[in-house]
C-alpha cells in the first residue's frame, strides 16, 4: 500500500498551505548501513459500504475528492517511515463567523437569555414602524392621486375665459351690448321700468315655455341672456321683434325683452347662463 505522501506527490505545492512537517518517531540508534526505508503501513479505515472510496476505488476516489476539494472522511491522513518526516495535514479550521452584534438589538444580544421577557418592547417598536411607514404611504398615494386629478382639470388660461367681467355704466337704459363669452354671444340688456312692468304682467297661459320674469333675473333692471336662437342656434336681432325684445331673421322667432318666446318655431326660452353681481357697476358671467 503506498502511502499518501507519495500518492499526493503531484499536489504538493497546493497542500503545503495546509500541512506542516513534525520529526520522526524513530532514530537510527547506531551508524550503519543505511538499511531501505520501511514503509509503516496504517490499517486501512473502516468506511461504509456504499462510500465513494468502496465504490470508486482507494486511488481514484482519493484522487477525486482531493480535485473536488473535499476532505476525506477518515479525519487526518499521515504517512511516515524510519528515516523520513511525518507529514499531517488538517482542516481548515481559521475560518472567521461574521459578527452580526452591531444589527442586533441589545435585547436579544446574550444567546443564553430568555428573549421573551423583551417580546412587548419589541413589538411595540415593529407596530410603531409599521404604521408609520403605513401613514407615510398613505399620504405619498394621496398625492399621486391628487396630482393626477388635477392635471386632468382646465388649466388656468381656459379658466380665464370661463368667466367674463362686464361694466354695467357702458350701458345706457333701454339699449342691449352684445359680449363674446365662451365662444358664444352674450346679450346684457338695460331695461327700463316700462319693460320691466311690462313683462312682469304677462301672464304664463300666454306662453309657450311659461317662466316668470322674476325667475330669469336678479335685479329686474338687467336682463342677461345667452344670445342663441332655440330653434337652430342663430343669433337674434336686439330690440327687434312683435314684442320689443329679440328676433330672429332666420326663422321668424320673437322673443320678449325677457328673452321668453312668443312666436315663431323656437320651442323653448333664450338660456339664462349664472352671473353674480360684484357690486351696482359690476358683474361677473359664468
Amino acid at each position: 500500500m503506498q502511502s499518501l505522501s507519495a500518492r499526493s506527490g503531484a499536489l504538493g505545492p497546493r497542500l503545503a498551505a495546509t500541512s506542516r512537517t513534525v520529526a520522526a518517531q524513530r532514530q537510527r540508534p547506531v551508524p550503519g548501513p543505511e538499511p531501505a526505508p520501511q514503509p509503516i503501513l496504517l490499517p486501512p479505515p473502516q468506511r461504509p459500504f456504499l462510500s465513494r472510496e468502496a465504490l470508486l476505488g482507494p486511488g481514484l476516489g482519493l484522487g477525486l475528492g482531493l480535485g473536488l476539494g473535499l476532505a476525506p472522511r477518515s479525519g487526518p491522513a499521515a504517512a511516515a517511515a524510519v528515516t523520513l518526516s511525518s507529514r499531517v495535514r488538517y482542516a481548515h479550521s481559521d475560518i472567521r463567523v461574521p459578527d452580526f452584534s452591531d444589527y442586533r438589538r441589545e435585547d436579544v444580544q446574550d444567546s443564553k437569555k430568555f428573549s421573551q421577557s423583551s417580546s412587548d418592547t419589541r413589538k411595540g417598536f415593529s407596530y410603531l414602524l409599521t404604521g408609520t411607514t403605513a401613514v407615510m404611504g398613505a399620504y405619498a398615494a394621496k398625492s399621486i392621486v391628487t396630482q393626477f386629478i388635477t392635471s386632468m382639470s382646465a388649466s388656468a388660461d381656459v379658466l380665464a375665459l370661463s368667466k367674463i367681467e362686464v361694466k354695467l355704466g357702458d350701458i345706457p337704459e333701454g339699449k342691449n351690448m352684445t359680449f363674446k363669452w365662451r365662444g358664444k354671444p352674450l346679450f346684457v340688456r338695460h331695461r327700463s321700468p316700462k319693460e320691466v312692468e311690462s313683462e312682469q304682467a304677462v301672464s304664463l297661459a300666454e306662453l309657450r315655455d311659461p317662466q316668470l320674469d322674476s325667475d330669469r333675473v336678479k335685479d329686474p333692471q338687467w336682463m342677461i341672456l345667452i344670445g342663441v336662437c332655440t330653434h337652430l342656434g342663430c343669433v337674434p336681432i336686439a330690440n327687434a321683434g312683435d314684442y320689443g325684445g329679440y328676433y330672429c331673421p332666420c326663422h321668424g322667432s320673437h322673443y320678449d325683452a325677457s328673452g321668453r318666446i312668443r312666436k315663431g318655431p323656437a320651442p323653448q326660452n333664450m338660456e339664462v347662463p349664472p352671473y353674480e353681481f360684484i357690486s351696482e357697476d359690476l358683474v361677473i358671467v359664468g
